[in-house]
């Protein structure tokens, strides 16, 4: 297959594709639904949140150790290889778990072997992809990644056996890994790391870019896990009708947040190749500028326009936006990096940035509570203006970038 070429961008993401296919269905819906047939009733959500915490810790670990060890030995494809084999076995055991135990083990398993897999696998577009076309690399990524959203909700809806959905999940991991073992191949000329783990954990941060790149993506994620993370219950608590253009959409919160969840992937699918090869042209700031701005007016706006039809125009113009952000964020990284030794381990320790705020955005819930308490649905009102204030500091974040344009 031809680099640099259309199917070759395609291929070189499918991996990306599994991944968000896999990390959408699991946790929304696959292990909650497992959990509960495990489980006592009482103990659901203490079970559950044991098995999140522990995989949170190994999910801000895993990348950057796996990255250092591919840089170390110089290889991006073994990992992948061997990362997606134990995925498909972790998958089966969480088909067939017996009891708790096994289920929380399989998933402990899960989670290394996406650690292991997807650590040296995000070097990859800095690893091949030229400076010039890394933005439209990104853009392939994150379309792959927001289409696999929408494939996972396809699959979830119509498929009811938890087994078949889990069995779907390990075999898109295996022929996505395959496609790019067969298809991309190993990395030409890539020499191994000689330094040190700590060394190598620590020089990143020495380079002023790759601070303020991480920062400006821990911003925006933060405010969208906060938005995600609440907005059912904003749907629920203040704008209660699902009505728009005369007739319902919804019947219920979680239908009306699954409908606008629909909206924002489809609007992030169509934007974020044309965004890519935007930034490759134009410079990856002025993408991200109109990105961030446009997001931070979003949160405003469904703020102070609480009504579902509005609601629904305002998911799209905020896909859109989120899209273009997805796409060139991985090529504004991947121009930051300064050492080609050390890709995978630089890789694994930005992806943290999109862990913490998972974090971060849970330990929100208390503090709603009780600003609602204090007066009604003041919380919300915290919410959406902390994300507008993220999604503004993210994108001035950008500006103190030296090494993009």
């Amino acid at each position: 297959m031809t680099p640099n070429t259309t199917p070759w961008f395609a291929t070189l993401s499918s991996y990306w594709f599994a991944a968000s296919f896999k990390w959408f269905l699991i946790p929304l819906v696959l292990l909650p639904a497992l959990v509960d047939r495990l489980v006592p009733e009482g103990e659901r959500a203490a079970r559950l949140g044991l098995i999140y915490g522990i995989t949170v810790v190994l999910a801000l670990v895993g990348p950057p150790l796996f990255g250092y060890l591919s840089d170390r030995v110089g290889r991006r494809m073994p990992f992948l290889g061997i990362g997606a084999v134990l995925t498909a076995v972790a998958l089966v055991w969480m088909a067939y778990a017996p009891s708790y135990t096994h289920l929380l083990l399989a998933y402990v398993l899960l989670q290394l072997s996406d650690d292991l897999s997807t650590g040296p696998y995000s070097a990859l577009i800095p690893d091949l992809v030229a400076r010039s076309r890394r933005g439209v690399a990104s853009g392939w990524m994150g379309a792959l990644q927001v289409s696999a959203q929408l494939v996972a909700g396809v699959v979830g809806f119509l498929v009811f056996n938890l087994q078949w959905q889990l069995f779907a999940i390990a075999l898109v991991s295996l022929a996505a890994a395959a496609l790019v073992i067969r298809n991309v191949g190993e990395v030409p000329g890539l020499k191994p790391n000689p330094h040190g783990l700590a060394s190598s954990l620590l020089s990143p941060w020495g380079n002023p870019d790759f601070r303020w790149v991480w920062g400006t993506r821990f911003l925006v994620m933060l405010a969208v896990f906060a938005v995600q993370s609440y907005l059912q219950f904003y749907l629920e608590d203040v704008v209660r009708s699902f009505e728009a253009f005369g007739r319902v959409f919804a019947g219920e919160p979680f239908q009306a947040v699954a409908f606008l969840g629909l909206l924002i992937a489809l609007g992030a699918a169509a934007s974020a190749i044309p965004a890519g090869r935007a930034s490759d042209r134009q410079g990856r700031k002025r993408v991200i500028y109109l990105a961030g701005a446009g997001m931070a007016a979003a949160m405003l706006l469904i703020l102070l326009l609480p009504r579902y039809d509005l609601l629904l125009v305002l998911s799209v113009a905020f896909g859109v936006f989120y899209g273009a952000y997805v796409a060139v964020d991985w090529a504004l990284v991947s121009d930051v990096l300064r050492d080609p030794r050390s890709h995978a381990t630089d890789m694994g320790l930005w992806q943290i940035s999109i862990v913490l705020p998972q974090v971060a955005a849970g330990a929100l819930g208390g503090t709603l509570e009780r600003l609602n308490a204090q007066a009604p649905n003041s919380g919300y009102t915290f919410l959406f203006l902390l994300a507008a204030l993220c999604f503004v500091l993210g994108t001035w974040l950008v500006s103190r970038i030296r090494a993009a344009r």
